[in-house]
């Protein structure tokens, strides 16, 4: 190898190390490519070399998303339980939101919520400070009839702080009289 196709494979090694210096991914070890020569009068006829074979990357696992964070799963989907005005009791299609996530909850020790009550505009901030905390405590109540412990809930209030409809209607101030159950991101 003359001292030109050495410079050459040097080159393209040195090139290959810095770029997969930067990655942030492992990279394989990059296998030199064939350098094309000039022939010259004293080269003698020799054949290409065989391409490297790549390596086939290993099959990626797929690690199982929690039900809680599948938008197809109905545990995403649906994690509002609402009220009527100035109230906290759980009305009955409440009821059916809280048995699906108390099951899940109690089945899945290690999952922990934050059970989030939160009031319309109507009344001063302390009072709706205080009508969201009811809400969340009226949720963890029906949470541990099915199982769910006590070390895996947080009730928290936001009163009127936190709306999910801002519109000055009946129809907003329904969907801010709830509570969220609010699983961990993961």
């Amino acid at each position: 190898m003359n001292h030109f196709n050495r410079l050459a494979l040097m080159a393209s090694m040195a090139s290959a190390l810095l770029l997969g210096a930067c990655s942030s991914t492992p990279v394989a070890p990059v296998a030199a490519a064939p350098v094309a020569m000039a022939p010259t009068a004293t080269a003698t006829a020799q054949a290409p070399a065989p391409a490297p074979k790549l390596a086939t990357p290993a099959p990626v696992s797929k690690a199982e998303l929690a039900a809680f964070l599948d938008p197809a799963n109905p545990l995403s989907r649906d994690k509002s339980v609402y009220f009527d005005f100035d109230q906290y009791s759980v009305k009955p299609e409440g009821q059916r939101v809280l048995e699906m996530h108390g099951k899940y909850l109690a089945d899945h020790a290690g999952v922990k919520i934050k059970v989030e009550g939160n009031a319309d505009e109507q009344g001063g901030a302390e009072y709706n400070l205080a009508l969201g905390q009811k809400r969340a405590d009226a949720v963890v109540k029906v949470l541990k009839v099915f199982g769910v412990k006590d070390t895996q809930m947080e009730a928290v209030s936001f009163g009127k702080e936190k709306p999910k409809a801002l519109g000055h209607d009946e129809s907003s101030r329904a969907q801010n009289r709830r509570v969220d159950l609010d699983y961990p991101a993961k």
